[in-house]
Protein backbone atom coordinates (compact mmCIF):
# COMPACT_ATOMS: atom_id res chain seq x y z
CA UNK A 1 0.00 0.00 0.00
CA UNK A 2 1.17 3.50 -0.82
CA UNK A 3 0.10 6.39 1.41
CA UNK A 4 -0.39 9.87 -0.08
CA UNK A 5 -0.91 13.01 1.95
CA UNK A 6 -3.82 15.26 1.05
CA UNK A 7 -5.42 18.37 2.48
CA UNK A 8 -8.69 17.47 0.70
CA UNK A 9 -8.95 13.69 0.97
CA UNK A 10 -12.29 13.51 -0.82
CA UNK A 11 -10.97 15.47 -3.84
CA UNK A 12 -7.83 13.32 -3.94
CA UNK A 13 -9.93 10.14 -3.75
CA UNK A 14 -12.09 11.32 -6.64
CA UNK A 15 -9.00 12.13 -8.74
CA UNK A 16 -7.06 8.91 -8.08
CA UNK A 17 -10.19 6.77 -8.34
CA UNK A 18 -10.91 8.17 -11.81
CA UNK A 19 -7.23 8.24 -12.84
CA UNK A 20 -6.62 4.59 -12.00
CA UNK A 21 -10.10 3.12 -12.24
CA UNK A 22 -9.89 2.34 -8.53
CA UNK A 23 -12.78 2.17 -6.09
CA UNK A 24 -13.12 3.29 -2.49
CA UNK A 25 -12.77 0.49 0.04
CA UNK A 26 -14.77 0.88 3.21
CA UNK A 27 -13.76 -0.36 6.66
CA UNK A 28 -10.05 -0.60 5.87
CA UNK A 29 -7.26 0.32 8.31
CA UNK A 30 -9.60 0.34 11.27
CA UNK A 31 -11.82 2.89 9.55
CA UNK A 32 -9.35 5.78 9.85
CA UNK A 33 -8.04 5.76 6.30
CA UNK A 34 -9.44 6.35 2.85
CA UNK A 35 -8.21 3.47 0.72
CA UNK A 36 -8.55 3.01 -3.03
CA UNK A 37 -7.85 -0.24 -4.82
CA UNK A 38 -8.51 -1.97 -8.13
CA UNK A 39 -11.84 -3.76 -8.53
CA UNK A 40 -10.18 -7.16 -8.32
CA UNK A 41 -7.82 -6.18 -5.51
CA UNK A 42 -4.67 -6.67 -7.60
CA UNK A 43 -1.83 -4.19 -7.69
CA UNK A 44 -0.97 -1.55 -5.17
CA UNK A 45 -3.64 0.16 -3.08
CA UNK A 46 -3.50 3.86 -2.26
CA UNK A 47 -4.24 5.15 1.24
CA UNK A 48 -5.09 8.84 1.38
CA UNK A 49 -4.27 10.48 4.67
CA UNK A 50 -5.14 13.99 5.75
CA UNK A 51 -2.00 16.14 5.81
CA UNK A 52 -1.38 19.86 6.13
CA UNK A 53 2.28 19.66 5.08
CA UNK A 54 3.33 20.88 1.64
CA UNK A 55 4.18 18.27 -1.01
CA UNK A 56 7.91 17.80 -1.62
CA UNK A 57 9.32 19.69 -4.60
CA UNK A 58 11.54 16.72 -5.49
CA UNK A 59 10.04 13.64 -3.84
CA UNK A 60 12.23 10.60 -3.57
CA UNK A 61 9.14 8.40 -3.85
CA UNK A 62 6.49 8.94 -6.52
CA UNK A 63 4.18 6.99 -8.81
CA UNK A 64 5.15 6.14 -12.39
CA UNK A 65 2.20 5.26 -14.62
CA UNK A 66 3.36 3.37 -17.72
CA UNK A 67 1.93 3.74 -21.22
CA UNK A 68 2.83 1.87 -24.41
CA UNK A 69 3.95 4.73 -26.66
CA UNK A 70 4.08 8.49 -27.26
CA UNK A 71 0.51 8.70 -28.57
CA UNK A 72 -0.86 6.93 -25.50
CA UNK A 73 1.30 9.15 -23.28
CA UNK A 74 -0.12 12.30 -24.87
CA UNK A 75 -3.68 10.99 -24.52
CA UNK A 76 -3.14 9.92 -20.90
CA UNK A 77 -1.60 13.27 -19.95
CA UNK A 78 -4.60 15.05 -21.53
CA UNK A 79 -7.04 12.75 -19.72
CA UNK A 80 -5.39 13.26 -16.34
CA UNK A 81 -5.18 17.04 -16.80
CA UNK A 82 -8.89 16.89 -17.59
CA UNK A 83 -9.42 15.14 -14.25
CA UNK A 84 -7.57 17.89 -12.37
CA UNK A 85 -3.85 17.08 -12.64
CA UNK A 86 -1.44 19.83 -13.64
CA UNK A 87 1.64 19.71 -15.83
CA UNK A 88 4.80 20.49 -13.87
CA UNK A 89 7.48 22.77 -15.27
CA UNK A 90 10.21 20.23 -14.52
CA UNK A 91 13.73 21.62 -14.82
CA UNK A 92 15.46 18.25 -14.86
CA UNK A 93 14.11 16.66 -18.03
CA UNK A 94 16.84 14.90 -20.04
CA UNK A 95 17.31 15.83 -23.72
CA UNK A 96 14.80 13.23 -24.91
CA UNK A 97 12.60 12.40 -21.92
CA UNK A 98 10.46 9.29 -21.81
CA UNK A 99 8.33 10.78 -19.03
CA UNK A 100 6.02 13.70 -18.32
CA UNK A 101 5.79 15.06 -14.77
CA UNK A 102 2.33 15.88 -13.44
CA UNK A 103 0.97 16.92 -10.05
CA UNK A 104 -2.28 15.51 -8.69
CA UNK A 105 -4.99 17.70 -7.17
CA UNK A 106 -2.94 17.90 -3.97
CA UNK A 107 0.42 18.73 -5.57
CA UNK A 108 1.82 15.20 -5.25
CA UNK A 109 4.11 14.57 -8.23
CA UNK A 110 3.84 11.55 -10.50
CA UNK A 111 5.05 10.62 -13.98
CA UNK A 112 3.54 9.24 -17.16
CA UNK A 113 6.27 7.08 -18.69
CA UNK A 114 6.44 6.03 -22.35
CA UNK A 115 7.93 2.54 -21.96
CA UNK A 116 8.54 2.17 -25.72
CA UNK A 117 11.50 4.54 -25.38
CA UNK A 118 12.96 2.62 -22.44
CA UNK A 119 12.55 -0.69 -24.29
CA UNK A 120 14.42 0.67 -27.30
CA UNK A 121 17.60 1.23 -25.30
Amino acid sequence: MLALGATDVERAAAFWGAALGYRLREGVLGGWGTVLSSADGSGISIALQRSESEPEARPRLHLDLHVADAAEQEAEVARLVGLGAQRVDWDSYPDEPDFVVLADTEGNLFCIVDVSLSAAE
